[in-house]
């Protein structure tokens, strides 16, 4: 006799659970190349898994801030003149979201040589895999944005408790201007804007500040900092830059110690250590300008530990939960994807931490 996995069997959901998770890391695009696991992680993304093995639904997380201060000099007493360690806290919330695909009626699947089983776990992945990097865009920019192609509706505020949250104005840099309402359509994204927030990286917080400076990702002995920026913007870029002067972007970065790892794949090109990417769900908006109708966008550069995604159990150990479900007395199947999960922003004392927003005019250059 064969053997057979039904419905629901543990097998089964082990199996459709564990292959969902790998798709969906390969299929994301901050997944794949922007996540890296607990608080001593270099790259954009940490992943914290406490609660995965713990219960709760939230995870506060410290920041050591520097210590300041003068030297004790000469014979003068140390003893008692200790500086106080002091901390800035944050913390994240996990909820579950799920996501329900029908596989069809008996004759459905009757008329069809497709596994539909195979097929439903496809689109979750599909799914999952922009729903997630939606929510990093989102909490990274702090905003919902007017993206016609999300999925989350006009107004979203952001899930699981964790509210969007706006940059500070010490990490935030625009096109023209000092401020949304002074952004003109000339104040576009340029060499310019990166080589200004290279510097900002490079001379921001750190020392007495209380601000903390945002640390390089460190790959393979460089020190790199990534800008993700709207096709759009890319487009402004590109085209202020001459022909030879685009080569040397694109030559810099293949010409960096790092180039196999996986935030230089897909990269354009890099300016001054920092990595040039381009994506379509990077935020934009209509309401720039005096007048409230200039189109812009939003770029994120980032340096390490900008975001934090925190990751629950359904109680199985498993990081995605699968479940399959007879419908209409076994006619039909239904099967439902989901994983508790927060992501959010890393912010301390309202200042963001290991990223810099770049607001530039961006309008569809067709």
């Amino acid at each position: 006799m064969s053997t057979v996995v039904g419905l629901n069997d543990a097998r089964a959901v082990k199996l459709w659970s564990s292959n969902l998770v790998v798709a969906i890391s390969r299929e994301s695009y901050w997944q794949r190349k922007y996540m890296g696991a607990g608080e001593d992680t270099t790259m954009p993304v940490m992943m914290l898994t406490d609660l995965e093995r713990e219960a709760g639904e939230q995870i506060q997380y410290d920041l050591s801030m520097q210590i300041g201060g003068q030297t004790i000099e000469g014979d003068a007493k140390a003893e008692g003149t200790g500086e106080q360690l002091r901390f800035a806290s944050d913390k994240v919330y996990i909820d579950q979201a799920r996501k329900a695909v029908s596989c069809g009626g008996r004759m459905t699947r009757k008329r069809t040589v497709h596994d539909l089983r195979k097929i439903g776990r496809n689109r979750l992945k599909e799914y999952f895999a922009r729903w997630f990097d939606e929510q990093f865009f989102m909490y990274g920019s702090g905003g919902r944005g007017v993206n016609p192609d999300y999925n989350t509706p006009l107004g979203y505020t952001g899930r699981a408790n964790n509210a969007f949250q706006q940059p500070d104005a010490g990490h935030i840099l625009y096109g023209d201007g000092t401020s949304k309402a002074t952004v003109t359509a000339a104040g576009v994204m340029t060499r310019a804007v990166i080589e200004r927030a290279n510097t900002k990286v490079a001379t921001i917080g750190g020392g007495s500040t209380d601000v903390a400076e945002i640390q390089p990702i460190r790959i393979a002995g460089g020190e790199y900092n990534v800008c993700v920026m709207h096709p759009w913007q890319f487009h402004s870029l590109k085209t202020s830059t001459d022909t030879n002067g685009w080569m040397d972007v694109q030559k810099a970065a293949a010409a960096a110690e790092g180039r196999n790892n996986p935030i230089f794949q897909g990269g354009e090109g890099m300016i001054g250590g920092t990595v040039l990417h381009k994506h379509k769900a990077i935020t934009r908006y209509a309401d720039y300008g005096a007048g409230g109708n200039v189109a812009a966008a939003r770029a994120l550069f980032l340096g390490r530990q900008s975001l934090v995604c925190a990751y629950g159990s359904p109680g199985d150990g498993l990081r995605m939960s699968w479940s399959e479900k007879e419908l209409d007395h076994g006619n039909d199947i239904e099967i439902c994807a989901g994983a508790i999960v927060g992501i959010k922003k890393n912010q301390f004392n309202g200042v963001d931490f290991g990223m810099l927003s770049l607001d530039t005019a961006a309008a569809d250059p067709n």
